[in-house]
């Protein structure tokens, strides 16, 4: 008998946790009205800005550069060509959760991936990246390529075999949900294999630490160079609770932001998360 267990479906049903505001009793802070009133507008200015920003792009390659750079050309059919092509939200910009409600943290997205993510509590994190992977072999018919290994036993489940000849696309995301239940950040960490450079990242890599009791993964959607050969990339990812996968800011390089680059030191800030460049992973082909 196997017994299948999910450190992170159960255990970690958390959004955003609210920081706890420590008031000295002796000293107090006074706020000036009109300085609170400036930076609320400040703040509602910038989110309205990205906003309408956001709302204006229809693909991910509609992302703006930062100037002197160029996206890296992708062959056609490859994973690359296909995150580019994958359509944004143009209604609004903001991050709903599996159950309908608002993301608690809204200001960690540039722009949201327009993608179905069910009615479960399933699509996390890891299962962002499995999802998105998924999505390209299904949609360019790579069916035998699409298997994820479990946390019990360390043994994939292919497509193949669980759809049975079926491949709606029904089907196909029923496979997703039961990859999901069974698999995390450690099943998927181990599943992947290294990349010794990072210089040499690339569109569908991955940014990712298992952890005690839950880690973190994002996705590289596209990657950019300017003449020196210097590489700049974009991070998707979802979180906890399930949420809709979105377009990461840069919240330490504003000027470059959305976009990451692959020459700054080996620490990687991003909205919810700190990776080191010694995270960085590829699907083995």
């Amino acid at each position: 008998m196997i017994i299948f267990f999910n450190e992170s479906k159960n255990l970690d049903r958390i959004n955003k946790i609210k920081p706890v505001n420590h008031v000295n009793p002796v000293k107090k802070t006074k706020y000036k009205p009109m300085k609170i009133i400036i930076v609320i507008f400040i703040i509602a200015l910038e989110l309205l800005t990205l906003n309408v920003i956001s709302q204006s792009l229809r693909k991910i390659s509609d992302v703006p550069l930062p100037d002197g750079y160029s996206r890296v050309k992708n062959q056609m059919g490859s994973i690359g060509e296909y995150f580019q092509n994958l359509d944004l939200k143009t209604e609004n910009n903001i991050v709903y959760l599996y159950n309908g409600q608002k993301k608690y943290n809204q200001s960690a997205q540039y722009a949201v991936i327009k993608m179905d993510i069910g009615k479960k509590d399933l699509q996390q994190c890891a299962d962002a990246v499995m999802r998105l992977r998924a999505e390209y072999l299904y949609k360019t018919k790579q069916y035998d390529k699409i298997h994820f290994n479990f946390l019990s036993d360390k043994k994939p489940r292919y497509y193949k075999d669980y759809c049975k000849g079926d491949y709606s696309y029904s089907k196909f995301f029923k496979y997703m949900e039961y990859i999901f239940s069974y698999a995390n950040t450690g099943s998927l960490l181990d599943e992947l294999q290294k990349v010794t450079s990072f210089d040499d990242i690339k569109t569908g890599d991955v940014l990712i630490q298992k952890g005690n009791p839950y880690g973190h993964a994002v996705t590289v959607m596209d990657v950019a160079k300017n003449e020196k050969g210097e590489k700049i990339y974009l991070l998707s990812q979802s979180y906890m609770p399930a949420q809709e996968t979105h377009i990461l800011v840069n919240p330490s390089d504003k000027k470059i932001s959305p976009w990451y680059s692959a020459k700054s030191s080996d620490i990687i800030t991003t909205p919810e998360w700190t990776f080191y460049k010694s995270d960085l992973r590829r699907f083995k082909e």
